[in-house]
C-alpha cells in the first residue's frame, strides 16, 4: 500500500465548507497540521475557542471526508484552540454578514469543555510523576499487568504523548484497527487492552505539539477507542502539572490517581506537587509507589540505598496518604521492560513482580472499598 500524502489528504479537506462562512477549512487556515502513517490519518483544526460546540459536525465532516479516500484505515480529526481565531470573513454573496450556527447540546468536544465518557470503563486511574526519569512508566505498566494477574480486567492508556513507551514496553509494532471508521481497537498484549499515540506514530519521529493539541489527543484515545467493559483503566501520564494532567483531572470521572517518585529529596519535592494538583481538583490520592527504593547487586544480593531510602514512605505519612510499595532498582526489572516483556508477565513468580501484585491489590483494595457512584468532573477556581 502506497504512502497517503499530505497534499492529498489536504485536497480532500478543501472540500469540507464551513457553513457559517462558506469557506474550506484549508481556505479558513483551520488545518493546522496532517500525521499519516500506514493508512491511519490524523488531521489537527486549529479553532476559534468560542464556537468550539458548534464545530463539532465539522470536526466529524473532516473525519468523514478523509476516511473516504482510497487506503485510509481510519481518520482522526481533533479541535484545538491556541489562540482565539480572527473575526471569519463574509461567506460570498452574503452582503457582509456570517451566518448563523447552531450549537450541538451534549456532543463531546474539546473546545466545548464537557466531560469525556468511557463507557463500560468502572475506574479509572492515572499513575503520574511530578517529574521525569523516575520510573513512571514502567510503574503503570507493571501494575496494570498485577491487576490483571489478580483478575481484574484491565486497560492500559499511554498517555505521554511526547514520549510514549508502551510500543516498547509492551513489544507492539502493529498498528491499531477500525471496524467502524470512527472508533480504534484497542492492541492486546498479555491480558489487558492497551492503547498509545506511539502505535500511530513512528518511534523516532518528535511531537511538537503545544499543550492543547495534547489534551485533544488525550481525549481523544479516551473517548473514541473501543475500550469495552473494563474494572480498570491505568492512564500513564506525563510527567509534570501541566495541560494533560488537568484535562484528564478536569474532564473525566477519575477514581484516584497513583504518584510514583524515588526516595531523594529533589524527586519527592516535585511528587509533592503532583500530589496537591490532584488534591486541588478533587482527585483522590490513591498513594505513592517509592521507585528505585535500593538497588540490589543481581550477582551478590548486595543492598545498596544510592537514592537514599524510606523518603517516598515519610512523606506518605506527612501528607496522609497510603503508602503502597517499594521497588527496588533492579536489572531485570529494566532488563524485561526494554525487551517488551515487564517483569509481571516475564517472572509472575519473581520477587519482584510480587512487589508489582501487591501494590495493584492495594490500589485494587482501594477502589473497591466505597462503592460509590461516578464522580463529577470537578471546576478549578482561581482566587
Amino acid at each position: 500500500m502506497s504512502e497517503i500524502s499530505e497534499s492529498a489528504v489536504r485536497e480532500v479537506l478543501d472540500t469540507v465548507i464551513d457553513p457559517a462562512t462558506g469557506r474550506s477549512v484549508t481556505a479558513l487556515g483551520m488545518v493546522g497540521g496532517i500525521a499519516t502513517r500506514g493508512g491511519h490519518v490524523a488531521v489537527t483544526l486549529d479553532v476559534d475557542p468560542s464556537r468550539g460546540t458548534a464545530l463539532e459536525p465539522l470536526r466529524q465532516a473532516c473525519e468523514q471526508a478523509v476516511r473516504a479516500m482510497p487506503g485510509v484505515l481510519s481518520a482522526t480529526a481533533v479541535m484545538t484552540s491556541e489562540r482565539a481565531a480572527p473575526a471569519p470573513p463574509p461567506a460570498p454573496g452574503g452582503g457582509g454578514q456570517a451566518r448563523g450556527h447552531s450549537h450541538a447540546p451534549g456532543s463531546k468536544t474539546t473546545g466545548g469543555g464537557g466531560r469525556i465518557e468511557v463507557p463500560g470503563v468502572k475506574h479509572i486511574i492515572a499513575v503520574a510523576s511530578g517529574k521525569g526519569g523516575v520510573g513512571k512508566s514502567t510503574t503503570a505498566v507493571n501494575l496494570a499487568l498485577g491487576l490483571a494477574a489478580n483478575g481484574v480486567s484491565t486497560g492500559l492508556l499511554d498517555a505521554d504523548i511526547y514520549g510514549p513507551s508502551m510500543p516498547r514496553m509492551l513489544d507492539v509494532k502493529e498498528k491499531p484497527e477500525s471496524i467502524d471508521g470512527k472508533q480504534l481497537k484497542p492492541i492486546e498484549r498479555y491480558g489487558i487492552k492497551t492503547m498509545s499515540i506511539g502505535y500511530i506514530v513512528a518511534e523516532d519521529t518528535p511531537m511538537i505539539w503545544r499543550g492543547p493539541m495534547v489534551s485533544s489527543a488525550l481525549e481523544q484515545m479516551l473517548r473514541d477507542v473501543q475500550w469495552g467493559d473494563l474494572d480498570v483503566l491505568v492512564v500513564d501520564m506525563p510527567p509534570g502539572t501541566g495541560d494533560a494532567q488537568l484535562t484528564l483531572a478536569q474532564r473525566v470521572a477519575l477514581a484516584g490517581a497513583v504518584i510514583v517518585s524515588t526516595p531523594q529529596d529533589i524527586a519527592l519535592v516535585d511528587a509533592r506537587k503532583g500530589l496537591n494538583m490532584f488534591r486541588k481538583v478533587a482527585v483522590p490520592v490513591l498513594g505513592i509507589v517509592e521507585n528505585m527504593s535500593y538497588f540490589l547487586c543481581p550477582k551478590c544480593g548486595e543492598r545498596s540505598e544510592i537514592f537514599g531510602h524510606g523518603g517516598a514512605r515519610e512523606e506518605a505519612d506527612k501528607l496522609g496518604v497510603p503508602f503502597l510499595g517499594e521497588v527496588p532498582l533492579h536489572l531485570d526489572i529494566r532488563t524485561t521492560s526494554d525487551s517488551g516483556h515487564p517483569i509481571v508477565v516475564a517472572q509472575p513468580q519473581s520477587a519482584h513482580a510480587q512487589v508489582y501484585k501487591n501494590i495493584a491489590g492495594r490500589v485494587w483494595k482501594q477502589l473497591t472499598a466505597n462503592q460509590r457512584g461516578p464522580r463529577a468532573a470537578p471546576r478549578i477556581v482561581v482566587q
